[in-house]
Parts: structure tokens; C-alpha cells; sequence
């Protein structure tokens, strides 16, 4: 994975952007900002030229020069009695090929916790796929060994997805990605395999995990309901905005990049011009926004996090 500059280290814990869904609040946990080099990397077909055709992508989603901003975080919420995080970033420590994840030193902990989420009080960590930006804080380096960061919780992944990694010859990176943020959850007997149908699984009252399949076989987005009011959580189905104008732009790392695409577009037309707020997990700020019909495409309308009421857990 040809990277490397390292990441940047995202900004004050104590301000935790948040979105109001109905009775409840989305706070987005900041973990790093992905270097430059991530974007012709991860989306090679997002060149200047494809982003000098949309200016609404400028100055939030590209730089000047075209080249695509890109973030890592988690998203957390209470909901139904539960806290829960939704994916758990590259994480500390880890051994990972590409530099830009290698032996990260962040304080994501220290954001999760500000927001009301602290690791031992999290009761349920939703993974929408099994790769190494999305597992990372699964677990944390204690005495020597990787232990689970949230040992009251449990670790909600698709069943599709457990089963197709255990049948994949895997290179060396990514046995040690399982080796230090998957299997030890397994170990501890964390792990909840769960079998999601085409039309969505209800896991908690307003929480939904709905099957986004293509960039791995059982990707998952999660869907936080309350009051009339709707949010989607994309993990990787959608990495970056351009995707909104250009869905036919895929991943380098999907595995089956025709499903991929049908997923997008499936996706995005069913958000159209619709009130549900989309979270990017990959988007850097503003993060979130509303799908709006663009032609034969769409675009973002960004929706601003609120930074100015204080972070907060379920009571």
C-alpha cells in the first residue's frame, strides 16, 4: 500500500461533533486524517480531472489541487439502554504494511471517552467489515498481549463476513491484522456472528444493520432510526462523496467491485432526495449530509456537525 506520510492526528477531544437523529445524538469519534497520498491510492479513478467537474466537492471533500481529504473514525450513540460503536479504526500499536496505519500513537480513547463512551461502559461495537481500519481498536496492547478494549461488550459482525475470511488465503499483513484485533475477541468469546437477510436485521429498538455487499462479501451499513427521523452509518460501501457524483468509481480494495457498484447505486437511489443524513465513515468534515438527485448522479448537501452542547453517554 503505497503510503507514506504519515497520518494526522485529529484535533480537540472535548469537542465532539454530533448529529441529532430524532431523540438521539450521532457522535462522530476522530481517530486520524488520512494523508494525501490515500486518495489515488484507495480511489484511483478519482483523478483532478473527475473532481474539477464538480465544485461542489471543494474546499470540504478535495484540496485545491484535486486530491481527496479522507479521515478515519467511528461513530457512537445510545440507543435502547446500549452504547454503541460503530467501527473501531486503525487502532494504536498495530503492525500494518501500509505506513499510513503503522504504530499509531492517537488519543481516540481519550475522544471516546469525553463523548460519554468509555471503554469499559460500551455494550456493543458493531464492525461493519473485517478489514484493518475498521478492527483496529477492537483491541489495545496490555502486558504484552492484545486484549479487548471493550471487555463488557459484544463484538457484532455479519456471519457472511466471518465465514468468507475464514475460507480466504490471506497475505501476512492480514493474518497479522486477525491475529491482534480478531482473534482475541473470538478468544475472549466476544464475538456475535449475525445472520442479516437482504431486507435488514433490528439488533437494538432503532438500530438496524442493513447488508451492503461488494467491497467484502458481508458489508454491512447501519442504519439508527428515532422519531420519524433516519441516519445511515456507510463503513466502506461508500468511501468518499465523488462516489455520490461518479458511483461507478470503485475501491482498489474491493472484492467484488461490480457488486460494489450495484450496492452504491441501489443505495444511493433509495437515499435520493430524502431526509436520511448520511455519515461517511471514510468523509472528513463536514462528514455527514443529505443525498440529492444531480442528473444522472448525486451530490452531497452537507449537514454541519454540532459542536457546541456537551458530549454525552446514555444515563
Amino acid at each position: 500500500m503505497p503510503m507514506s506520510t504519515s497520518a494526522t492526528q485529529a484535533t480537540d477531544p472535548a469537542a465532539t461533533p454530533s448529529w441529532t437523529v430524532g431523540d438521539l445524538t450521532v457522535h462522530r469519534i476522530d481517530e486520524v486524517r488520512l494523508p494525501p497520498e490515500t486518495g489515488p491510492w484507495l480511489l484511483p479513478g478519482a483523478t483532478p480531472d473527475v473532481i474539477d467537474q464538480h465544485d461542489w466537492l471543494r474546499p470540504d471533500f478535495a484540496d485545491p489541487a484535486g486530491v481527496l481529504r479522507l479521515a478515519s473514525q467511528s461513530f457512537a450513540l445510545s440507543v435502547g439502554g446500549l452504547r454503541v460503536l460503530v467501527d473501531t479504526g486503525i487502532g494504536n500499536g498495530k503492525t500494518r504494511a501500509n505506513p499510513a496505519w503503522h504504530d499509531l500513537r492517537t488519543d481516540y480513547l481519550r475522544r471516546l471517552t469525553a463523548a460519554g463512551f468509555a471503554p469499559d461502559r460500551v455494550d456493543l461495537v458493531i464492525l461493519t467489515h473485517l478489514h484493518a481500519d475498521h478492527v483496529g481498536w477492537n483491541t489495545q496492547a496490555r502486558e504484552g498481549a492484545w486484549v479487548p478494549t471493550f471487555p463488557h461488550a459484544r463484538y457484532a459482525v455479519s456471519r457472511i463476513e466471518r465465514e468468507f475470511w475464514a475460507g480466504y488465503t490471506m497475505d501476512e499483513p492480514r493474518r497479522q491484522m486477525f491475529r491482534d484485533s480478531v482473534h482475541p475477541i473470538e478468544d475472549a468469546g466476544l464475538l456475535d456472528l449475525v445472520d442479516v437477510p437482504s431486507q435488514g436485521a433490528d439488533i437494538a429498538p432503532g438500530l438496524r444493520l442493513v447488508p451492503t455487499p461488494g467491497h467484502t462479501p458481508g458489508h454491512l451499513a447501519v442504519e439508527v432510526s428515532s422519531r420519524g427521523a433516519t441516519a445511515l452509518i456507510t463503513g466502506d460501501c461508500l468511501h468518499h462523496p465523488v462516489q455520490l457524483a461518479h458511483p461507478a468509481l470503485g475501491s482498489c480494495v474491493d472484492i467484488d467491485p461490480g457488486q460494489a457498484q450495484a450496492t452504491r447505486r441501489s443505495l444511493l437511489s433509495t437515499l435520493a432526495d430524502r431526509e436520511t443524513l448520511l455519515l461517511g465513515t471514510h468523509f472528513p468534515p463536514p462528514t455527514a449530509g443529505r443525498v440529492i438527485a444531480d442528473g444522472d448522479a448525486y451530490r452531497l448537501a452537507p449537514v454541519p456537525a454540532d459542536t457546541s452542547a456537551p458530549a454525552h453517554g446514555a444515563p
